[in-house]
Formats: structure tokens, C-alpha cells, sequence
């Protein structure tokens, strides 16, 4: 299970309604909230995450069933597959976050531009702030 947990932060979170995060719930199983180190970013609509030493993130893990294919959607929804248009908003990266087991590995979406200019989410939770 350790190569197919994902962390997800903002519209992909099992409390928003939109038809990726209904998606995700369907192929995944919610293992629990987590939180990673850095900061969140209200972008248009939807938040950014630069991680890093200051600031924490509140989200969900999920343990993806088929890892290889969930991965490329989410690719393709988040604009950051092979063949999406450059520059990338966003990359798949794997990083530490803390879940209710302990820290662990997992997969997440972080934004790849420079978020100077775009309000911070003090409380680094998305969901709560919308």
C-alpha cells in the first residue's frame, strides 16, 4: 500500500462536491486525514500547495486501488501529464506528510509556478476557507 497513497489538500478532498473528488472516491479508499508541511494558496477557485518548513496543510490520504491508473487521470485533470501544456501549474511529487498512523509517504499535487501574488490560506485548510 505504501507506493499508492495520495494526499490531496483542496477540490480532490472527500468532502467536496465536484465530479473528481466524486471520482476519487469511487477508485480510492479514504484512509484518514493527514497534514503535510508548507503553505496553501487561494488561486481561482482552488488552492496551491508549496510545500516546505513553515505553515501546515490539512487533508485527506487515500490508498488508490489501481495506483497507475488513478495517477493518470489525476495527471490529466491537474494539466501535469506528458503531453499537457507547458508551463505546468501543478507536478505530481511524493513527500512526507503526518496521518493519523504516522508519517508516511504519498503522492500529492504541488504548484510549480511562483505563488507570489496570490492570498495565502492562513489556516492551510481549503475547505474550511471556502
Amino acid at each position: 500500500m505504501r507506493d499508492s497513497l495520495l494526499f490531496v489538500y483542496g477540490t480532490l478532498r472527500f468532502a467536496f462536491d465536484g465530479p473528481m473528488a466524486r471520482r476519487l472516491r469511487a477508485e480510492a479508499q479514504l484512509v484518514g486525514s493527514a497534514r503535510a508541511q508548507g503553505m496553501l494558496y487561494r488561486l481561482a477557485g482552488y488552492p496551491g500547495f508549496v510545500p516546505g518548513a513553515e505553515g501546515v496543510v490539512t487533508g485527506e490520504l487515500f490508498a488508490l486501488t489501481d495506483a497507475e491508473a488513478t495517477l493518470a487521470w489525476l495527471d490529466d485533470y491537474e494539466e501535469c501529464a506528458g503531453d499537457s501544456p507547458q508551463p505546468h501549474e501543478y507536478r505530481r511529487l511524493r513527500l512526507m506528510v503526518e496521518g493519523e498512523q504516522g508519517r508516511v509517504a504519498a503522492w500529492t499535487y504541488v504548484y510549480a509556478r511562483d505563488p507570489s501574488g496570490w492570498p495565502i490560506i492562513a489556516s492551510g485548510d481549503f475547505l474550511a476557507s471556502v
